[in-house]
């Protein structure tokens, strides 16, 4: 599955670095070989004094995420999940998502489809169902349903620490990436305020115990100071939203290396088109409170050092506003500091060094835009503009 490709007379920016440099990239079996005054290949593309950057990380996406309905979701067929989650990944990728992390889905299957070329991917790094607590936000069910619910494609329901240390170990066991955990209150969760902290802590400790032990870490949906608070005391080192974080919350942040991933697209979606998908009255005000908050806690999050990703966490037809995401996190900090978080600050969350990055060794995903993303973030957030997408050192067809 991976090629041989170079680029030519490109200005490259190399995932971390404030200065473009002028040259090409050599791209063999998948691998880049060589960057600076590189040859022409067989396949080769002249960029023509356009910026070249890595491909891009999506660090918080849903692949099954079919609809705002999350009951849609759990109770829907897999296969029908799967077929719908491979136009799903086929589109991101064609805007140069070229790696994406699902926190809260994905499975053994579809990954080894994915890794199997069945299906036109980015990259994928999956966590299996999130863990939330019995009415927490990974329930669906209303105050007033009388529905039995234990768990689904995007959520499983688990309370207790040993119930948590085998379920932490059954997705180890069939390859997750790392593990996802509820602990506050969410938008689209009709039953559980924003702010409080969500799971005790020993039940958080088990999950992340579970994880170091393994090698990965912990992913935790969490909006509020407490609730943040909470999570990274007890080891979890991705903070997924965090939209109402504080500035004492980010430098405590920082003081643990925990990362914030914000997902600035989804509130701005669901105030937008809300109706649209048919976002419930209890979502649309939640949305609200943590709708504006969200821009302040990246700049909070990047004046205290937190190393800051880039995530869309978009639901049903709303994964059409994933660049969307582009934009507007570019105006809470800056296009370079975006730049960092949609390639070398997301491979580093992933723990990968050789993704997010255009140097030697590294693996071949970059773009090739139309223009100067640092001069104009509207050259990716735009959709509509040219671009060309390299995935495993091969060009991804414009239909896939």
């Amino acid at each position: 599955m991976s090629g041989d490709l170079t680029v030519l007379n490109a200005l490259i920016f190399d995932g971390e670095s404030a200065e473009l440099v002028d040259g090409g990239v050599r791209i063999v079996d998948g691998s880049i070989v060589e960057i600076g005054d590189v040859t022409a290949g067989e396949d080769t593309i002249d960029a023509r004094g356009a910026v070249v950057t890595p491909g891009l990380i999506d660090a918080h996406f849903h692949a099954y995420a079919i609809s705002m309905i999350t009951s849609r979701i759990e109770n829907s067929y897999l296969s029908y999940l799967a077929l719908a989650a491979s136009h799903r990944l086929r589109d991101a990728l064609r805007r140069g998502f070229t790696t994406v992390r699902d926190v809260a889905g994905g499975d053994a299957g579809l990954s080894a489809a994915i890794d199997r070329g069945l299906i036109p991917s980015p990259r994928y790094f999956w966590t299996g169902a999130a863990l939330s607590q019995t009415g927490g936000h990974g329930d669906h069910r209303g105050a007033e349903d009388d529905l039995c619910f234990h768990g689904g494609h995007m959520c499983d329901l688990v309370d207790g620490v040993d119930a948590l240390r085998v379920a932490v170990r059954s997705r180890f066991h069939h390859g997750a990436h790392a593990i996802k955990v509820m602990t506050s209150g969410g938008v689209a969760s009709l039953t559980d305020p924003l702010r409080p902290a969500q799971y005790s802590a020993e039940e958080i400790r088990a999950v992340t115990d579970e994880a170091a032990r393994r090698g990965s870490y912990v992913a935790a949906h969490s909006y509020s100071p407490e609730s943040i608070r909470h999570s990274i005391e007890n080891g979890v080192r991705s903070i997924e939203h965090g939209n109402l974080l504080d500035p004492g919350t980010a430098a405590a942040m920082a003081e643990r290396n925990a990362v914030l991933v914000p997902t600035l697209a989804a509130y701005d979606a669901m105030d937008r088109r809300g109706d649209e998908v048919g976002l419930s009255p209890v979502s649309a005000a939640k949305n609200k409170e943590v709708l504006e908050a969200g821009k302040y806690a990246v700049g909070h999050a990047l004046a205290a050092g937190v190393t800051v990703g880039f995530g869309s966490d978009l639901m049903g037809d709303l994964a059409s506003d994933q660049l969307v995401g582009v934009r507007l996190q570019a105006e809470a900090s800056s296009p370079l500091d975006v730049l960092r978080s949609l390639t070398s600050a997301n491979a580093a969350l992933l723990q990968r060094t050789d993704l997010g990055r255009l140097r030697d060794g590294a693996l071949g995903d970059l773009v090739v835009w139309s223009g100067n993303p640092l001069e104009d973030i509207s050259v990716i957030s735009d959709e509509s503009r040219g671009r060309t997408v390299v995935s495993r050192g091969r060009r991804v067809a414009a239909g896939g």
